[in-house]
């Protein structure tokens, strides 16, 4: 199966080389690997370039854009730079941050997962953090949710959910809309990703309200949207983000901010919602 990686890039000197060579010692190379600098001030581009002339897989696609940093819009906006330079030859698309470091194996097993099963529409590994020394969970969500640092879609069903959305919570709305269209999304625990840059590190308080605005987005509702805000704060054990999920939720909903999906989609991720959290009580 070909797979083309897309990754959009700001200021990721420091780290993008370690994320190209994992790439680039993968047991199954990549097919195409494009690298969208985005509006970078630091030496991003010409590391890229260095590895272009050894690698001809690998490409770079440079976009303008402003220097803030908006979890979610800044990034996707990147990504469909990306997407303008793709043919269609490819079988696995995959969303991929520039801090990262892959295990050797990574996409020899998520082909083999894709290959499994046909109704397979995403697939992913978990992230690991550095603390103390030692690589561990950054444990921010539940096990069977693929983090947007690294996604891989089936063709089909990336096509399907309408790719990529430009917002905060395009990470989770993906994955609803996949269970939406009847997609399997499966998470492999055996697939340790090294994440150099811990989510969150560069947020704003602007962004912290952006977490309320996604999941109001998402069609939540008021009830789910507190249940799910407290949970965040809680795993990120700062309570008081609470309020600022509470408070971008609110400023949302009173503006009447457009959501991500359909009334009909809205319906059924509110009730699966639901379903989730009464099967985690009982």
């Amino acid at each position: 199966m070909n797979y083309y990686i897309i990754i959009p890039a700001h200021n990721e000197a420091k780290f993008i080389g370690l994320t190209l060579d994992s790439l680039v010692s993968q047991t199954v190379v990549p097919t195409k690997i494009i690298v969208v600098d985005d509006n970078s001030t630091d030496a991003t581009s010409e590391i890229v370039q260095s590895y272009i002339g050894k690698y001809p897989y690998i490409s770079l696609v440079n976009k303008k854009s402003e220097a803030i940093h908006l979890p979610g819009s800044k990034v996707i906006q990147a990504f469909h730079e990306g997407e303008k330079h793709i043919d269609d030859n490819y079988d696995i698309i995959v969303k991929v941050d520039a801090d990262l470091i892959f295990p050797s194996n990574y996409f020899q097993t998520i082909i083999k997962h894709f290959q499994s099963d046909d109704t397979i529409g995403m697939v992913g590994g978990f992230a690991y953090i550095e603390k103390n020394g030692d690589w561990i969970l950054e444990n921010l969500t539940d096990k069977d949710h693929i983090r947007g640092a690294f996604k891989a879609y089936r063709k089909e069903t990336f096509k399907q959910i309408g790719g990529l959305k430009p917002a905060m919570g395009w990470d989770t709305v993906d994955e609803l809309l996949c269970k939406f269209y009847n997609w399997k999304v499966v998470t492999d625990e055996t697939l340790h990703v090294k994440h150099l840059k811990p989510t969150g590190a560069n947020y704003n308080k602007t962004a912290r309200y952006k977490q309320g605005e996604a999941f109001y987005s998402l069609g939540y509702g008021f009830l789910i949207t507190s249940i799910a805000s407290l949970k965040l704060a809680m795993r990120k054990k700062r309570p008081l983000l609470f309020v600022d999920y509470i408070h971008g939720f609110l400023k949302a909903k009173f503006s009447k901010k457009e959501l991500l999906v359909t009334n009909e989609q809205a319906k059924f991720i509110r009730n699966y919602r639901w379903k989730k959290m009464k099967e985690k009580l009982f």
